[in-house]
């Protein structure tokens, strides 16, 4: 069976807008990776997004530790987190959809295909202040692509 096939850069793209873009062309039928998230950017200032990040991190249960909800520290779980939040996981079309991303730190190269990069995500466009990912050590443990 023949399938349709992505591989999208997020190098120098916005990690919202990019991933609302992947979360359409999931629902579209495609199978989708996506390459060298820690290069993806966030849009605003880095502090606030760090305080931020910081006060989710401390949420734990203290009476069942199972019951602490999940906290991301891999740019790419971080990433497939946010596109599951764009997907209707509650039915099957999304649940399907999210089985069909792959995210990878790093690009492994043997994905087959171009390297595809949305117009509309490029962080050329923003006129403020962004970072990415992997300036972000102290929160994520990005790996060691290759």
């Amino acid at each position: 069976m023949y399938e349709k096939v992505l591989v999208v850069d997020a190098t120098n793209q916005v990690l919202g807008r990019m991933c609302s873009m992947i979360a359409k062309k999931l629902l579209e039928g495609y199978r989708v990776h996506v390459v060298n998230v820690e290069k993806a950017r966030i849009s605003g200032s880095k502090h606030s997004f760090t305080r931020e990040y910081v006060k989710f991190l401390d949420i734990k249960s203290v009476r069942n530790p199972k019951h602490t909800p999940i906290h991301y520290r891999n740019p790419a779980t971080y990433v497939r987190s946010v596109i599951k939040g764009m997907l209707p996981m509650d039915k099957k079309k999304g649940a399907d959809a999210f089985r069909r991303l792959r995210v990878y730190v790093g690009n492994p190269g043997n994905l087959g295909g171009q390297l595809i990069r949305f117009e509309e995500a490029d962080a050329t466009r923003l006129g403020r202040r962004s970072f990415t990912l992997s300036e972000l050590k102290d929160i994520f443990k990005v790996p060691e692509a290759g």
